[in-house]
């Protein structure tokens, strides 16, 4: 089968910077705005711009993001012509067959790429929200004549050092390209969205596989650079990068925010509603009387009889008479007791909050043994976790995926405080 365009998306992140919430699964199975995994956004990009051969390369935890992706159905990239194909590492007895890098794993599935014999390859990174068009981008690839097209777009340089940074000539065309400098002297990222022409990228990625290197940014870019036919494609929609705790709680936000420029609704965004534990069969959700809700999302089979406010609720959560959430999100089939109040806060899957406990409360001290990770007020709670009546739990707090804290004697946990 042959096909001018097929994409590789890079879907084996770890996520270490989002914590306990990517323990026990790829960054870009990590749900989002509710009835969402990250990844959805990546694959209905994919699917929307008509791109039908999809090599989805895992690694970390895969198997609740293979379970997601099932066959490609839920995006309408199955059948005979329509393909999503798993492709984990070719592992055998030794730890040398793990994915080393972005490029390595594009290196180890070059027959993938071979058997469609494509003019161009995609390359997509599947832990980012946002909505693109690719057809555009690969118009002004072959506009330019280009070799290689990065999409570019401007970030805050104050947060500029986190990525790859370009600057463009007049013509589009890339003449400067550092990787996460310290000092970041341009607001130009790269967006981690690549198009390649196919025999010209298997040729350097062969190269660079060669001589030990194993990432695009730092190893395949350069390479491409020094021929010169390297070119910007500037971006200028909704794309964030949801790689830390804060970036990922404030994207969920902007679903809640007017003028965000995330709207779901608008960008035709897919997602495999009939998994298990997913929305499937839930009824629809239950409003109680005394029930009280301000500027939220609510996914069905949830049971809200208390108030939620500015928050993003996924399915089966209940939150009983009495109890406040605000400024939170909360994942499948949470039970919040009466009497509880809960404010910004991120909580996993299938936990249990009995009555009367308050999250959030206190100063926002950045967290003892992740200062880096936690410190601008959101409290996470572990997948599983139980919280016994009566605690109190500060800010910048993280409770471990299935701790039990119902008989502990402290009802005071500190803000900042890991447990």
């Amino acid at each position: 089968m042959t096909k001018d365009i097929i994409a590789m998306l890079l879907a084996g992140g770890v996520g270490s910077r989002l914590n306990i919430l990517g323990r026990h699964r790829a960054k870009p199975a990590i749900v989002f705005g509710g009835i969402y995994r990250i990844i959805d956004f990546t694959m209905s990009n994919v699917a929307n711009s008509n791109i039908d051969i999809v090599g989805v390369l895992t690694q970390y935890k895969p198997l609740s993001l293979m379970a997601h992706l099932e066959n490609g159905r839920p995006w309408d990239l199955f059948g005979r012509t329509r393909i999503v194909e798993i492709l984990p590492p070719k592992t055998g007895e030794e730890l040398s067959d793990w994915y080393k890098g972005t490029s390595d794993a594009v290196y180890q599935n070059l027959g993938f790429i071979e058997d469609f014999s494509p003019e161009l390859v995609l390359v997509v990174s599947g832990d980012h929200i946002y909505h693109m068009n690719y057809n555009e981008l690969i118009s002004f690839h072959k506009e330019k004549d280009a070799e290689a097209t990065i999409c570019l777009i401007k970030v805050p340089l104050k947060d500029a050092s986190q990525f790859g940074l370009t600057e463009i000539d007049g013509k589009k065309r890339i003449v400067n390209w550092t990787e996460k400098p310290q000092d970041p002297k341009t607001d130009l990222a790269s967006m981690g969205v690549y198009i390649f022409n196919k025999d010209l990228l298997v040729k350097i990625v062969t190269e660079v596989a060669q001589r030990g290197g194993v990432d695009f940014a730092k190893d395949v870019i350069p390479v491409f650079l020094a021929r010169k036919k390297v070119y910007g494609f500037n971006f200028s929609g909704y794309w964030r990068d949801v790689g830390t705790i804060d970036a990922y709680w404030n994207a969920n936000m902007d679903m809640l925010r007017e003028n965000s420029g995330l709207t779901i609704e608008d960008w035709k965004i897919k997602t495999n509603l009939s998994a298990k534990g997913e929305v499937g069969d839930r009824p629809s959700t239950y409003f109680g009387r005394s029930s009280k809700i301000r500027n939220s999302l609510i996914a069905r089979g949830c049971v809200i009889e208390g108030t939620v406010q500015n928050s993003i609720l996924s399915p089966g959560v209940k939150i009983s008479q009495n109890t406040v959430v605000s400024d939170s999100i909360i994942f499948h089939d949470t039970m919040i007791h009466p009497g509880s109040v809960i404010e910004k806060c991120i909580i996993d899957k299938s936990v249990t909050i009995e009555d009367n406990v308050r999250i959030g409360e206190g100063p926002s001290i950045p967290n003892k043994k992740f200062p880096h990770h936690l410190f601008t007020g959101i409290t996470v709670i572990g997948k599983g976790a139980t919280i016994g009546s009566h605690i109190t739990i500060g800010k910048n707090c993280i409770i471990e995926p299935t701790a039990l804290l119902d008989k502990i004697a402290r009802k005071n946990i500190c803000s900042g405080t890991t447990l």
